[in-house]
């Protein structure tokens, strides 16, 4: 288990430097945390640490959004299920081709389709701390 501190808005890029640092062959990342926390605003970070420089944002409404990098042509899934309803919801969307793919996913509120989610995805908890930094585990 890794924590990586983002202490402000400031320090996340380094953060996010961090966490990319290990993620090692893994590609399904499962991000928890309250709503608020941070998950779309770290997600940014480390899209953008990657090379992403198309507009990154909440996929709350399109339930997936599509980037690649520009400096490694790295594919990019973001996905946000707060809005799903059922598990036909996110087959219904072909999620298991996006896990099967070898492109990078991030999920936001992956509870929602937990039971889909390949064994080896890494769970990521965002969490507010009482100085308004977030601790982030995976």
């Amino acid at each position: 288990m890794a924590t990586i501190q983002i202490q402000n808005t400031d320090a996340i890029q380094h953060a996010a430097r961090e966490f990319i640092a290990f993620m090692g062959g893994n590609t399904v990342f499962a991000f928890k945390g309250k709503m608020g926390a941070g998950k779309t605003t770290f997600i940014k970070a480390i899209c953008e640490e990657m090379g992403v420089t198309d507009v990154i944002n909440s996929p709350t409404f399109a339930i997936i959004n599509e980037y690649r990098s520009d400096t490694t042509a790295e594919l990019i899934y973001h996905f946000d299920f707060y809005r799903i309803n059922s598990i036909r919801e996110a087959y219904n969307i072909g999620i298991d081709d996006y896990f099967e793919s070898g492109a990078l996913c991030f999920i936001e509120w992956p509870e929602k389709i937990e039971e889909l989610l390949p064994e080896d995805a890494v769970f990521v908890t965002i969490e507010e701390q009482e100085d308004g930094s977030r601790l982030v585990t995976l």
